[in-house]
């Protein structure tokens, strides 16, 4: 099995039923994720710094 993202080796990788591929060539790993940000908007520095001082 060939990396899709550098042509290199995959090797399978299994624990009990569960099993994932991963290339060690670029660390490329097999796991499916979530690219949506939920939640707040992002904290400034400013705020944070306020925040901590405030506490």
């Amino acid at each position: 099995m060939e990396c899709p993202r550098c042509q290199g080796s995959i090797e399978e990788l299994s624990l009990g039923e569960v099993s994932t591929v991963m290339c060690s060539s670029c660390g490329f790993a097999d796991i499916p994720v979530e690219h949506v940000r939920e939640g707040e908007e992002t904290e400034s520095w400013r705020d944070a710094f306020n925040r901590f001082y405030e506490e």
